[in-house]
């Protein structure tokens, strides 16, 4: 609130953009492993492969993405190897749009992906110093 008590509008480094990139870096977060799935069942030889493709991409995504980049995670790396790991799942999901096809969709997705990360990162470093 202002001292005329006016609401500040709400800018890049406040709360709601906060909110609304968090849930933007889930939405890709998720695009990515359903990419690896439908990667998977697209390349995949035979019925039995194509299902272990489609499932295994996405879950070995989940598992690294889950120990080394999540809020969370049991391991918890430097920022470089935490923007490492979310480069390698995030771009094998890019990856995995174009060998399927879409490359014009995967280089959307690449712009989402890089801008959605890099806004996350300076947005967390901001609101962790606000308290």
């Amino acid at each position: 609130m202002t001292s005329e008590g006016h609401s500040t509008p709400a800018t890049p480094t406040g709360r709601p953009w906060f909110m609304a990139n968090e849930l933007l870096a889930f939405v890709v977060e998720l695009a990515a492993l359903g990419a690896l799935g439908w990667w998977g069942f697209v390349v995949g030889d035979g019925v039995v492969f194509r299902l272990l493709l489609a499932v295994g991409a996405p879950v070995v995504a989940a598992v690294v993405w889950g120990l080394f980049a999540a809020p969370r995670a049991r391991f918890r790396p430097p920022l470089a190897g935490v923007l490492l790991v979310k480069a390698v799942v995030l771009g094998s999901g890019v990856y995995a749009v174009h060998a399927v096809g879409h490359p014009g969709a995967a280089v959307v997705f690449a712009v989402v992906v890089v801008v959605n990360t890099g806004l996350a990162e300076t947005l967390r470093r901001r609101v962790a110093a606000a308290g």
